[in-house]
């Protein structure tokens, strides 16, 4: 039998547990930042988040596909955790959700078909799949085309950089024929130099040619532009792909792609020379946009279905009732249910993300149980569909909480590995913002080292929800672990990720595993929770650094327009 003292020694140490894991994982001491703050950015758990990860990733859950009964159960879970814990609805009608109108589009492959038709000639039949993929972005279930095509080169109008391939040309009811990327260049202050602006996206071709009036988009593809083959781009487009109902910029019959080979027959055709040839002259000064003896003729079909999901947006009130809002962002859908795969069929999305979300569900507890109210609103969105193209953080965008100039700062986070203590972070974008200093000075408490992007010319700035956000004139970026953590070396995190994207990444495995460690994703909440913070106390609004892609969107919308 145990004696009195040993119960009361036992219960000593269980109340002081709370106590003892906060100092093994205190906020540091930063600069300006309040003692209530920094206590509420220690009462991050590191379990909890692991109680939030294990339900969003539960089979229950069957993947969390936009839509589904599955996206209805965690809608409606972190709905009832922002109840829990304080937070106040932020979505349409006084309630936490906000409506999200899609439309999902699939080609019938066997039913569409294209060919170019020159003046002189005979048609060029072209084989779906192998020379061309394409969505019809309108939404109907048969079209056909019949168009002229005009080569704009890389199909961007960039006022900031004096560059507009569509200079002079009507686009009305054509088509323009685009390379992928942007111009090449070394100079940072030229399409920033080897790192991808958002002008060299596939999806702002689309877009722009849409704003112009075009009927579709020809995308010429070449793996070593692209930085990735055409049976990423097969694979892609053999899917559904889903879009924002009403989207006045995916207005396109035939959002399409071509293999850098049947460019050349194109451009045989219509009597130009080389592909590659024509491809290096539009990257230079003086380029002029030229309409090709060629059309684009096609049948295309289409099974199309609308749906609607939704974001969940709660809110923490602020101290002062307008201006400096901050917003942190996660996206919760996954890829659903495979019916056609054998075995394990369920893409739980454990990693990829619940553990955003339940970094995101703590942090929003945090600060609204915190002892002070933080400077200014705080608004927490789990937004929806990011698997499809971003479309829950762009009808976000479209539709905020508050005006965009009432926000300061979107923290995003996505696909925090629980695998350790993190001393290295990549914060893609943040050096894009005035705010910067701060965050290289938070950062340095933390004894996290920021990393610079080991591959720009990837464009992964473009790749996730923040970007949603930056579009219409935010200042945004993600919250990202680096390779190296607590007690291991970069090479051991490199392993981590490089076996986790070969093995899991968008597979059914990505599954909810009982030895993973969540003090990392602890961290970068804390840290996420001061910068916020931060963020919010300034005197003024965090602002783009002069010349930077998003910095005219800003000004438009603190102009109110």
């Amino acid at each position: 039998m145990h004696s009195r003292r040993y119960f009361l020694t036992l219960a000593l140490a269980l109340i002081s547990l709370p106590s003892l894991r906060a100092q093994q994982n205190s906020v540091p001491a930063v600069p300006g930042l309040p003692p209530a703050a920094r206590s509420a950015a220690n009462s991050i758990d590191a379990e909890r988040i692991r109680a939030h990860v294990r339900f969003l990733s539960l089979d229950l859950l069957e993947g969390r596909g936009p839509g589904t009964r599955g996206d209805q159960l965690a809608a409606e879970y972190i709905a009832t955790q922002y109840a829990l814990s304080g937070l106040q609805p932020a979505g349409d009608g006084g309630r936490y959700f906000q409506r999200v109108p899609l439309m999902a589009v699939h080609t019938v492959e066997d039913k569409t078909k294209f060919s170019f038709a020159p003046q002189n000639g005979q048609a060029i039949d072209l084989a779906y799949g192998t020379d061309i993929v394409s969505k019809d972005q309108t939404g109907q279930a048969a079209a056909e085309i019949d168009a002229p095509i005009v080569f704009v080169g890389y199909g961007i109008v960039s006022p900031e950089y004096k560059w507009n391939d569509y200079a002079g040309v009507d686009m009305h009811g054509k088509i323009a024929l685009v390379i992928v990327n942007e111009p090449p260049s070394t100079d940072e202050k030229f399409f920033k130099g080897k790192a991808l602006t958002y002008y060299g996206r596939w999806t702002y071709k689309y877009e722009q040619a849409a704003r112009l009036g075009a009927a579709g988009v020809l995308i010429i593809h070449r793996t070593d532009l692209a930085s990735y083959g055409w049976d990423v781009v097969r694979n892609s487009q053999a899917i559904e792909k889903s879009y924002l109902q009403g989207d006045p910029d995916a207005t396109l019959r035939a959002a399409a792609w071509i293999q850098h080979d049947v460019a050349q027959k194109l451009l045989t055709a219509a009597g130009l020379g080389n592909v590659d040839d024509e491809i290096a002259k539009a990257g230079k000064p003086g380029f002029k946009a030229v309409e090709l003896p060629v059309r684009l003729k096609g049948h295309v079909e289409s099974r199309v279905r609308k749906y609607d999901s939704t974001n969940v947006v709660g809110k923490v009130a602020g101290a002062a009732p307008s201006g400096n809002a901050v917003l942190y962002s996660a996206h919760y859908d996954h890829l659903g249910i495979d019916p056609d795969a054998k075995g394990d069929n369920i893409y739980n999305g454990a990693a990829d993300n619940g553990t955003g979300c339940g970094i995101l569900l703590e942090m929003a507890r945090a600060v609204a149980q915190s002892t002070q109210k933080p400077p200014h609103d705080i608004y927490i969105a789990a937004v929806t569909a990011e698997e499809q193209g971003l479309l829950g953080s762009q009808y976000l965008g479209m539709h905020p909480p508050v005006p965009a100039k009432d926000i300061t700062l979107d923290l995003n986070y996505d696909m925090i590995l629980p695998i350790g203590v993190p001393r290295s972070a990549d914060l893609g974008g943040a050096d894009r913002i005035d705010f910067y200093p701060t965050v290289q000075a938070v950062a340095k408490a933390f004894d996290i080292q920021l990393l610079p992007d080991p591959n720009p010319m990837a464009g992964h700035y473009y790749r996730s929800d923040h970007f949603s956000l930056a579009r219409v004139g935010i200042p945004a970026f993600s919250v990202d672990e680096g390779e190296l953590f607590e007690g291991h070396d970069e090479a051991w995190g490199q392993a981590q990720f490089k076996d986790f994207v070969a093995n899991h990444y968008h597979q059914p495995s990505d599954e909810y595993r009982a030895d993973w460690d969540f003090r990392g994703n602890a961290k970068l909440a804390r840290f996420g929770l001061v910068l916020g913070w931060l963020a919010s106390e300034q005197p003024h609004s965090v602002e783009w650094n002069a010349g930077d892609e998003f910095e005219a969107a800003r000004k438009k919308s603190e102009a109110g327009k």
